[in-house]
């Protein structure tokens, strides 16, 4: 079984982490879309929420698994027996971050991180970005994928 983690905050998930989960499907038997729980990050939506709105996405798709974490994501992916991380790229900068990660994880685990460069209709998409729309009452149904509630 080829399992892959998908670590982020997701606050909200997006159209492009829906697009790298679609996409890693094509080659994973099974994607765990985990949701890092950061004390020292403040989130729009509370964690439960962002579980809920994720795992309704993937309601059909039964090889999508949605958890939450408190530790290193390196060793959540050891706790769900995942060979691989899988991570979505929009620049060079978060490019320039992943390898350092990945090459980190790989020593402390031998997992391997998989890089995905987003969609090039998707690179100005990020949940920071959607965060401040919804701030200013600004429709951003654009920016999720199709279905996704945010109430």
């Amino acid at each position: 079984m080829r399992r892959a983690v998908f670590p982020g905050t997701f606050d909200p998930f997006t159209i492009g982490h829906y697009s790298v989960v679609k996409r890693a499907l094509a080659f994973m038997d099974e994607v765990v879309v985990g949701i890092g729980v950061n004390g020292n990050k403040r989130t729009c939506f509370p964690l439960e929420k962002r579980m809920e709105m994720i795992g309704r996405l993937f309601v059909d798709e039964p090889r999508v698994k949605v958890a939450a974490y408190d530790c290193l994501t390196v060793d959540f992916a050891k706790q769900c027996e995942a060979q691989f991380i899988v991570r979505g790229i929009r620049t060079v900068h978060d490019f320039e971050y992943e390898e350092t990660i990945a090459d980190i994880n790989r020593k402390l685990a031998g997992i391997e991180t998989i890089l995905l460069f987003t969609e090039p209709e998707l690179t100005s998409v990020s949940s920071t970005v959607v965060r401040e729309l919804l701030q200013f009452g600004k429709d951003v149904t654009p920016f999720l994928p199709e279905g996704m509630k945010i109430d």
